[in-house]
């Protein structure tokens, strides 16, 4: 083919996205030599690979032909780390770190901005928008714990008697990574055991405030107090009716007398409530005699399915309500406490406790603080237990998503990138040895 008679030069354009990072994009430019075969890679000077490709077509006159654009995007990076791991004698970081919120707060002195709107929650009163979002999560819970009791009859789940990794699978991994009592003297192996539901739905409890706004609960009162799942305290502050749990709700919003100090207004004049219409039904437990397996394999996964549907809305529910029902966390153990403020109670037995004496140290929550996932090891493929030495190419994923996959669901998108699907497991020792 004669080059002479080529009147349009191709140009490919390869745009890299880094998610999360604020550096510009950098371009690099590959250019066809015309000089030689248009089949031949050799005159192509250099080789990228990105997320999001944007290829351009010059022609001879681009005001008579437009420029054409082709992106292509990808919202979740391939081969994701996962949370780091923080030790007994660390403390949880901020979610957002103190040296932004001092930053926003000198701000907002220089600026004089005007203050915001106080939210309904702070006022007393309960975002009626939010009240379907409650019974979602609430019910959405039940869904997952009841699917789950019946497909452990299905799918074994292990654990180790001495500490608090679990392991989905038929045998239990080989890695050292027990941190339990007298692991040294076993060199780090666990000793595994059949695993229940609540290794993997942690048992996360915290005090039901009556009233959330409210006087603080003290030391004294901490026994006298009933404790309840977190996530179920979130739902009947956010809305939900249980007749075990009452809790107060206010028609009108309270007075502020002083700084931590207010009454409740005369509600005496406001005109009866009017019948509310009839609330979604709430789900309830299934007791452990009255389980039954799966009774053939279609079910088993359509049951997966159902949970892992169930265990986003509930995710994706839970995330809506603490970003308006204010939930805290203690910075060095893993107590929750639904409400403005935390509780007084000094049972912390963390870290260097007696120094706090015994105190939590409140900081604002994040969604994995009251639905913690429990990261387990994926297996690839059931019937081969993972080996030792491979330990660097295998991902991990909550075990709620590792259960369900293992019943035959199909992987959600945003847990591939830890499960590292697109990493190639060696066959062999010697195989990953030359791995680079």
């Amino acid at each position: 083919m004669d080059c002479g008679c080529l009147h349009s030069q191709l140009t490919t354009t390869v745009l890299v996205h880094s998610k999360g990072r604020s550096q510009p994009p950098k371009f690099r430019i590959l250019r066809c030599n015309p000089q030689l075969n248009l089949s031949s890679l050799d005159s192509m000077k250099q080789t990228c690979s990105g997320v999001a490709l944007e290829l351009k077509l010059r022609r001879p006159s681009e005001k008579l032909c437009p420029v054409q654009t082709v992106g292509i995007r990808c919202d979740h990076p391939q081969n994701a780390d996962l949370p780091r791991y923080y030790s007994r004698k660390e403390k949880k970081p901020f979610p957002i770190p103190i040296v932004e919120l001092r930053r926003a707060a000198r701000d907002r002195m220089k600026n004089r901005l005007p203050k915001r709107r106080v939210p309904p929650p702070k006022i007393g009163l309960v975002i009626k928008s939010l009240v379907p979002t409650a019974y979602n999560v609430f019910n959405a819970r039940m869904t997952v714990i009841n699917n789950l009791k019946r497909l452990l009859k299905v799918v074994t789940v292990n654990g180790c008697k001495w500490c608090n990794e679990i392991h989905v699978g038929p045998v239990g991994h080989p890695f050292k990574s027990c941190r339990g009592s007298q692991a040294s003297q076993r060199k780090g192996h666990h000793e595994w055991g059949k695993a229940v539901l609540e290794d993997i739905i942690v048992p996360l409890e915290c005090y039901h405030l009556y009233d959330r706004l409210g006087k603080r609960i003290t030391h004294e009162e901490r026994f006298s107090i009933p404790r309840i799942p977190a996530i179920v305290e979130l739902c009947i502050q956010a809305g939900v009716d249980l007749p075990e749990y009452p809790t107060k709700r206010r028609r009108k919003p309270i007075i502020w007398t002083g700084k931590n100090e207010f009454v409740d207004a005369d509600e005496s004049e406001l005109p009866d409530p009017e019948p509310e219409s009839p609330k979604p039904p709430v789900l309830a437990e299934i007791p452990d005699p009255e389980v039954e397996p799966p009774s053939s394999t279609e079910e088993t996964l359509l049951l997966a399915e159902e949970t892992l549907v169930a265990w986003e809305k509930m995710r994706a529910g839970a995330n809506k309500l603490i970003k308006m029902y204010p939930v805290r966390v203690c910075g060095y153990c893993p107590e929750v406490h639904v409400g403005p403020s935390g509780h007084k109670a000094q049972n912390c037995g963390a870290h260097k406790h007696q120094q706090r004496n015994g105190q939590h140290g409140w900081q604002t929550a994040v969604l994995d603080d009251l639905i913690p996932p429990r990261y387990v090891w994926h297996v690839p493929d059931v019937t081969q237990p993972l080996q030792r030495e491979l330990r660097s190419f295998y991902g991990q994923a909550p075990a709620v998503v590792e259960l369900c996959v293992q019943a035959g669901a199909e992987v959600p998108e945003q847990y591939k990138p830890t499960m590292r699907f697109d990493v190639g497991i060696p066959n062999s020792i010697k195989e990953a040895e030359m791995v680079v």
